[in-house]
């Protein structure tokens, strides 16, 4: 890789450390503020609404198809900005599954370090998931398979399963 594309990379990855860095920072104040519950309401419109931003993007910049399926979601996973800085495991079990498994998640870390509890992320992604998957392909049905404060033992944070209905 060139050094060009080193220093752009690396701007990528600042840019998303700064985003999430953000994200936590006013997640954060509601919570202290108002409560839990205050702030999970407020940052599920905001996921709601993000997640279908973001995806479009990702479709205009990458050229997916509008019926792309799961080969195209797991494109825009591949170039969602959170995984430049999570690591995500994506499989493709058969033709008409997808699952991602986030096998480190910032957000949690992050809370980690501040002695704080982990992050009952699962409301939030309920939102988040189904939406950006369906802004990929509408005929994407998501399905959460582990997510905080529910996850299922072998699960370090959350998994979605992705299921392409519909199709031929």
């Amino acid at each position: 890789m060139k050094p060009e594309q080193e220093d752009v990379l690396q701007a990528l990855t600042d840019a998303a450390k700064n985003w999430i860095a953000m994200d936590g920072l006013w997640f954060q104040a509601v919570e202290q503020a108002y409560g839990m519950d205050a702030a999970l309401a407020i940052d599920r419109q905001v996921w709601e609404q993000f997640a279908v931003i973001e995806a479009r993007r990702i479709k205009k910049r990458l050229f997916l198809p509008v019926n792309g399926g799961l080969d195209a979601l797991e494109i825009a996973f591949n170039n969602w900005l959170v995984s430049r800085l999570n690591k995500l495991e994506i499989l493709h079990p058969d033709e008409k599954t997808l699952i991602v498994t986030t096998k480190t998640c910032r957000v949690q870390a992050a809370r980690e370090r501040k002695g704080m509890p982990p992050f009952p992320c699962r409301s939030v992604g309920m939102i988040e998931f189904p939406v950006f998957a369906r802004t990929i392909d509408s005929r994407i049905v998501t399905t959460c398979l582990s997510c905080p404060p529910e996850t299922q033992p072998g699960t370090p944070y959350c998994s979605w399963k992705f299921t392409l209905e519909g199709a031929g």
